[in-house]
């Protein structure tokens, strides 16, 4: 919410964005297993996941007048929900794994363009090139 006092209209967008997506996603996986609602199922797990790729995808678009670095977090995210639907809609285990994969490869960029802004502002130079 801070980068709204900034005026930066993308990075409030996207931090409120999957701030929901993850109170959405705990409250689809746990309603059930509290017995507050049905489980979920799996074909609207897909539609779910993949409208989220869909927006990322569109919020990739407004990445590409910045860093390389948060380029390829919102491409290797926007993969990454698409895989996870396609996952839910097949159900198939390789795609499972695949998209497991992807997950970790998408949270390393993460981390290390946080760490890359982190260290450059602090050591005011360029500690981890972001591009």
């Amino acid at each position: 919410m801070l980068e709204f006092k900034r005026g930066n209209t993308f990075a409030t967008t996207a931090f409120t964005s999957y701030g929901a997506f993850w109170l959405t996603l705990v409250g689809l996986i746990l309603a059930p297993k509290l017995g507050w609602a049905d489980a979920t199922p799996a074909a609207f797990m897909g539609w779910y996941l993949f409208l989220w790729g869909l927006f990322t995808f569109c919020m990739f678009f407004a990445t590409l007048r910045a860093n390389r670095g948060l380029q390829a977090v919102f491409l290797s995210l926007t993969v990454l929900f698409f895989l996870l639907s396609a996952r839910d809609w097949t159900g198939s285990e390789l795609v499972g794994k695949i998209a497991g994969l992807e997950g970790i490869a998408c949270g390393l960029s993460a981390i290390y363009l946080a760490m890359a802004e982190v260290l450059n502002e602090q050591f005011e130079r360029t500690v981890l090139p972001i591009g």
